[in-house]
């Protein structure tokens, strides 16, 4: 779910937010800062660090937020808060999982799950110039938003359907150019793979379940790249790196630098080239978020974003 905590008076927070330092910058921010911001002192609000446990009661009419004279975003245009909502987390996510992947115009892209990332990655895909973009997922509502962005659909769940064969038919047995894991460490797989990676994890023997970094490395060209916005979060089992090796693929990862792309994607925005919004389903106040989250995980009422307005009145 996402915090819709914005009024045009008041800043946007990035998932990342980061200290400055006095006197001479630290060398290993100053060398990648283009890629990602990697500091001692970094502090995370948002999805991730809920994930590990780092900030909690986000979601919330006010959330204290550290080092707020650098980290948040100030939005003083009339857009409406839910354009300039998701600049704070899953747009830039999925346009620099695009970046990884080093898209070149013409290029075919395939993206591993269409939930809100993965949706973004689509869009941005076909804004950096992509050809086409195949979808990949087993949820209806995903795959027809997917579609409406004018990528190709492949609905994994189907029985007489194999994702490797989809996508070498699609590519004239050559593969994609790039491809895309915007799944991650829960992966699903209707193959023996998935039951596989259940039960090791079950039984503590594995931590997470790659079957799309499997199947992402075995479908991508050779020379191709391979982007990986999905979070890993440990142990992977059975991942083909000869492969990876043998095809000579370029692999890029890691967690989104908010800051090298909230202002460049906000003038996309303004410009027109993208309404962020159309992935939100589902608009609801904090008292309905318990229930929301219960269809969420059960995937009900083709849920596919849900923003919270904390100062709604229920209905």
């Amino acid at each position: 779910m996402s915090w819709l905590a914005l009024r045009l008076d008041l800043d946007l927070p990035s998932t990342f937010t980061e200290c400055t330092l006095e006197g001479a910058a630290c060398l290993r921010v100053s060398k990648i800062y283009h890629q990602m911001l990697i500091c001692d002192q970094l502090l995370w609000i948002g999805s991730v660090a809920v994930l590990l446990q780092v900030a909690r009661r986000g979601q919330a009419q006010f959330a204290r937020v550290p080092f707020a004279n650098v980290g948040p975003l100030k939005i003083e245009s009339d857009l409406p808060d839910e354009k300039v909502l998701f600049l704070s987390d899953i747009f830039p996510t999925g346009y620099m999982a695009d970046e990884n992947a080093q898209i070149q115009p013409g290029d075919t892209v395939a993206v591993w799950g269409c939930g809100p990332v993965g949706q973004f990655a689509i869009a941005s895909a076909f804004m950096l110039g992509a050809a086409r973009v195949i979808a990949i997922d087993r949820l209806p509502e995903r795959l027809e938003m997917a579609r409406s962005l004018g990528a190709i659909a492949v609905d994994y769940s189907e029985e007489d359907v194999s994702v490797l064969t989809a996508l070498k038919d699609l590519t004239g047995g050559i593969g994609p150019d790039a491809c895309i894991d915007a799944v991650g460490l829960e992966a699903h797989s209707a193959q023996l793979q998935g039951t596989y990676d259940k039960i090791k994890v079950a039984l503590l023997m594995e931590t997470d379940r790659p079957s799309v970094l499997r199947q992402a490395i075995q479908a991508v060209r050779k020379g191709g790249t391979l982007s990986i916005p999905g979070v890993y979060g440990g142990l992977l089992d059975k991942v083909p790196f000869g492969a990876a090796f043998g095809k000579g693929i370029t692999m890029k990862m890691g967690q989104t630098n908010m800051h090298t792309y909230m202002k460049p994607l906000l003038k996309r925005i303004e410009k027109g080239q993208i309404d962020p919004s159309y992935i939100i389903s589902h608009r609801i106040t904090l008292e309905q978020a318990p229930e929301m989250y219960k269809v969420w995980r059960d995937k009900k009422e083709n849920v596919t974003k849900i923003v919270i307005d904390p100062w709604a009145d229920a209905a």
